[in-house]
């Protein structure tokens, strides 16, 4: 069970304490885009996501958005906060983790995931061995196949957790 618990819970992205991780030696940050950086109906970034963004890379953060969408989803937000994205990434599988890391010439522990998904962002990140960040999802509608599978499964998951005395959603912690 181990597997699903991230390493650093946060309500929002932007209440992760990013000076942390950059004394924890953290030098790139891998953003899920729907229910983490906006809801999955929102086709551009707003000023608030914009502002965020530029004082991450001003940090000196790589900042990429890492999401299971297509390119044409991800392509506006690419060019609006002039990131890299990794597109289809099938998280949780390895594959595309090891290309980032491999590309970027990152080692795993300069490498943190944030995204509000269990089965996707955590558990994939937790798999290859970087920092993981679960936030809350920003909006309650998710895509059809997250909505009927993945969040109902989340449900039991944080009930197995939360008895094991591992995860309880709602106590934040970095």
């Amino acid at each position: 069970m181990e597997k699903y618990v991230p390493d650093i819970y946060q309500k929002s992205i932007y209440t992760i304490d990013y000076d942390k991780l950059l004394n924890r030696g953290i030098k790139c940050l891998l953003f899920d885009l729907d229910n983490t950086i906006v809801p999955v109906n929102i086709k551009v970034p707003n000023k608030k996501v914009r502002d965020l963004f530029f004082n991450l890379k001003e940090k000196g953060f790589t900042v990429i958005i890492f999401s299971n969408a297509p390119k044409i989803r991800l392509k506006p937000f690419k060019e609006e906060l002039e990131v890299d994205c990794c597109a289809h990434a099938r998280k949780p599988r390895k594959k595309k983790f090891l290309k980032v890391i491999n590309e970027y010439n990152f080692s795993v522990d300069e490498i943190a995931i944030i995204g509000d998904q269990l089965f996707s962002d955590i558990l994939g990140g937790n798999r290859i061995g970087i920092t993981t960040i679960l936030i809350n999802p920003i909006s309650k509608y998710d895509d059809i196949f997250t909505r009927l599978v993945k969040r109902k499964m989340e449900v039991s998951m944080f009930k197995k957790l939360r008895d094991a005395g591992l995860f309880t959603k709602g106590k934040y912690y970095d």
